[in-house]
């Protein structure tokens, strides 16, 4: 059994399977390469994308190949990123020889810029003048992690590894520097870091609310105001009849009297048939 790293889970593995085994292992001399210039981010999990897509805008570079933990988040990654038009591959156990072999001649010949990879379909690979590493998801194994970013810097060439590191990944990261025997350098004051949303939601909570300058609007309807506003005639008013009593002046009473006392002592014509 030949591997680069021997992870806890596949050693116990083997002693369950050989027969009186042999371990051979050599140390390197140095754990990882000097020549590649290392990188964590801390961000938030659903910013991990956002934060690849502005490092490949930023730096320009022409060829980056990107780890995942699982296959599923080769796939996802690829078609977020396939989204946003920029185009990568995956390779992992799930795709065919014929895939594999062709994302990867491709990815050699520069005709593809992004390779998505998960671990055990990277084993073994070389790939000349290869400029950039991405650990999108932290390995579970350190050993892993210099498996990964020995990709790059080959050949007395210079090379860049850049991980990714969210909360729930804090502990993996202290298994690596412990495992490396030192600290990645920390880029700090990134707008994709859980501190900068932090900074924001806390300027946005300070801005004070500017009142408003314009007058309530009052729920009781002005006619006139809005025959005002319109070509319309403002209606006019109209006298409702009334049914109230009005008492007769002394002029109209002495008439009244005077027109009774008349016909009361009118002689009657006498009704002859």
């Amino acid at each position: 059994l030949f591997s680069a790293t021997m992870p806890k889970l596949i050693s116990e593995l083997a002693n369950t399977i050989l027969i009186d085994p042999i371990r051979i292992a050599i140390d390197p001399v140095e754990t990882t390469v000097e020549a590649i210039q290392q990188k964590i981010y801390y961000v938030l999990k659903r910013n991990k994308t956002n934060l690849l897509m502005h490092i490949l805008e930023e730096t320009k570079t022409e060829s980056a190949l990107v780890f995942t933990r699982t296959k599923h988040g080769a796939n996802k990654l690829v078609k977020e990123l396939g989204l946003n038009k920029i185009y990568a591959e995956a390779i992992h156990g799930n795709k065919s020889q014929g895939a594999r072999t062709s994302a990867l001649a491709k990815f050699k010949s520069h005709e593809l810029r992004i390779l998505v990879a998960t671990d055990i379909a990277a084993r073994g690979l070389d790939i000349e003048k290869l400029e950039l590493v991405v650990n999108f998801d932290l390995p579970e194994v350190p050993e892993t992690y210099i498996h990964r970013i020995g990709r790059t810097g080959r050949a007395g060439l210079s090379g860049e590894s850049i991980s990714f590191c969210s909360e729930e990944e804090t502990d993996l990261l202290k298994d690596i520097e412990r495992h490396i025997g030192k600290r990645i350098p920390l880029i700090e004051n990134h707008r994709f870091s859980a501190s900068y949303e932090k900074k924001e939601q806390r300027v946005a909570q300070k801005t004070p609310v500017q009142p408003s300058t314009q007058k309530p609007k009052s729920s009781v309807q002005n006619p006139q105001k809005n025959y005002y506003k319109s070509s319309k005639p403002f209606p006019k008013a109209v006298k409702k009849p009334t049914n109230q009593f009005t008492a007769p002046s002394e002029q109209q009473l002495k008439q009244l009297k005077k027109n009774q006392d008349a016909e009361r002592f009118t002689p009657k014509k006498p009704n002859i048939k």
